[in-house]
């Protein structure tokens, strides 16, 4: 696969599957949108869907107090939210139910009491505890559909976006480069653990072939899969993680215990949005392989891999076209992610 610079003043040779790849710096992490070359608008495109995302990192952060999402957070109500950020909230809310509260965005009061709203992760004490998880959990949001609104009924209640806001944000960025630029084929990713591929390359009708990285051995594969209008998200302790008198401690959090989940390494959901799959990644990963399997097995439109501390991943509603066995780097032909 040739890559190319989106600014080069002449034409690449031809061969193979050659991209436009262009990339920007946004929600703490690196977006790129591959569009195959020669594609009609193909750089304007990729530029007005990374000011999309720029757009939607002013409104979804944390981090801002000017966003919409800190401003509702400070003042635990909103008399009209944008539409389709409360869409958002919606579906966050459905998810939550689903799972069971194993993905739960109204846990920002749990992520600052252990320290990683900060990357300063600490073990608070029982009481620190206790008081984050009474103020978790999305049974405390109210949406009013009809007018939008939004009020928090326990007072500390605070919205995290983070584990299904780059998903939304690839999928408003998709959205744009079919509707308004009638892109048929790209592929989206942030940093590789969130990825939404739009059509399938012009030379395989299979999809596009991406690879799911071993947490913690970067030769390795846990295998990869073939995406045609679908998304991945992957959910992985590799990076994020302190250790405190031997123990490691990861930054994804149970949400129904309050504490750092044990016994996964990392979880991927194939789905047909790739705010579904980040939210179901995290869901898989503080579930764990079985319950993952119970709810995969009832719904035929998500895939999952899940590798648990045995170091062997597990699959489910994987069909062999669509997924490749693990293997090493130097072997895989498939889009292998570096950020």
């Amino acid at each position: 696969m040739l890559l190319i610079d989106p600014f080069a003043p002449t034409p690449p040779p031809p061969g193979g599957l050659t991209l436009l790849r262009v990339s920007r710096r946004a929600m703490a992490t690196t977006f790129e949108i591959a569009i195959p070359y020669g594609t009609p608008h193909a750089l304007p495109a990729a530029e007005a869907a990374l000011d999309l995302i720029d757009q939607l990192e002013e409104q979804l952060t944390v981090y801002r107090d000017s966003s919409e999402v800190s401003r509702l957070n400070a003042a635990g109500k909103a008399d009209e939210v944008e539409p389709q950020m409360f869409a958002l909230l919606q579906r966050c809310a459905v998810l939550t139910r689903e799972t069971r509260g194993a993905f739960d965005a109204a846990a920002g009061a749990l992520v600052k009491c252990w320290g990683f709203y900060k990357r300063e992760g600490r073990i608070p004490t029982a009481a620190e505890l206790n008081a984050a998880m009474a103020r978790t959990g999305f049974r405390h949001v109210i949406l009013n559909p009809e007018s939008r609104a939004v009020r928090f009924a326990r007072p500390g209640v605070e919205l995290n976006l983070g584990a299904v806001g780059k998903g939304y944000a690839l999928d408003r960025a998709a959205d744009l480069l079919r509707t308004e630029f009638g892109i048929r084929s790209a592929l989206l990713h942030a940093g590789g653990s969130s990825v939404r591929a739009v059509g399938c390359p012009p030379n395989d009708f299979r999809g596009w072939n991406v690879s799911v990285r071993h947490p913690h051995d970067d030769r390795r594969t846990l295998g990869s899969v073939f995406l045609n209008g679908e998304a991945l998200g992957t959910s992985a302790d590799t990076y994020q993680h302190f250790e405190y008198n031997g123990k490691r401690y990861g930054h994804v959090l149970d949400p129904r215990t309050g504490r750092p989940v044990i016994g996964t390494r990392s979880a991927s959901c194939i789905a047909p949005t790739a705010a579904d799959a980040d939210a179901l990644s995290t869901a898989f990963f503080v579930a764990g392989p079985d319950w993952t399997a119970d709810h995969c097995r009832t719904r035929e439109h998500l895939s999952a891999i899940v590798l648990a501390d045995a170091d062997t991943p597990t699959t489910h509603n994987l069909p062999v076209t669509k997924y490749d066995p693990p293997g090493w780097r130097e072997e895989s032909p498939a889009w292998w992610f570096d950020n």
